[in-house]
């Protein structure tokens, strides 16, 4: 009976640098008209996810979208958010736990007065990217650009499936309502 030798280990991807490890608070910070995004570990420091923490204000609400490649999972350390995944939806308090899959809408809001921070791991690394291009492009003075956003989301595997909406007093405009729109 030959001898059965074992399948050869896919090779791991190259990490783009040296382990990460931050204190709490530190990492480069975006702002999105209101809400704040910190990286934690960018794209370019790992090989298979990226992290960054979101502080979302109160009133942010991202919209039902959908990546057909990315996957991504929150953690909710602070605060309260309305998580919905598919058909399943939850008031998220600290400790609970969101993943979803490629192709799966889903949304995030902070549907409170006060603001929320939640954890978002996203594989494969690159859509931390994503935030820096969008707080650029809310920088800017005036309405935010619709069709720089539109087209930024297309790059960046994400497909918008419902109206932005916002419940912040005295909003209702599509440019301002997505102002406070991140992703």
């Amino acid at each position: 009976m030959a001898a059965h030798s074992p399948s050869p280990r896919p090779a791991a991807p190259t990490i783009a640098g040296p382990a990460v490890l931050l204190p709490a608070g530190d990492g480069h910070s975006v702002l999105l008209r209101g809400s704040k995004v910190t990286f934690k570990v960018r794209s370019d420091q790992a090989a298979r996810a990226s992290c960054v923490e979101f502080a979302a204000a109160a009133g942010f609400d991202t919209g039902l979208h959908l990546h057909n490649k990315l996957e991504e999972t929150f953690y909710v350390l602070e605060g309260e958010f309305e998580l919905r995944a598919g058909d399943q939806a939850c008031r998220a308090l600290p400790g609970t736990l969101m993943f979803v899959p490629p192709g799966v809408p889903h949304a995030f809001s902070n549907p409170t007065e006060a603001p929320a921070r939640l954890l978002l791991l996203m594989s494969p690394p690159g859509h931390d990217r994503y935030f820096a291009e969008l707080a650029a492009i809310l920088a800017r003075s005036g309405p935010p650009d619709t069709d720089a956003i539109a087209a930024l989301r297309s790059m960046y595997d994400t497909e918008q499936l419902s109206s932005l909406l916002t419940s912040a007093a005295g909003d209702t405009d599509a440019a301002a309502a997505s102002r406070r729109r991140g992703s």
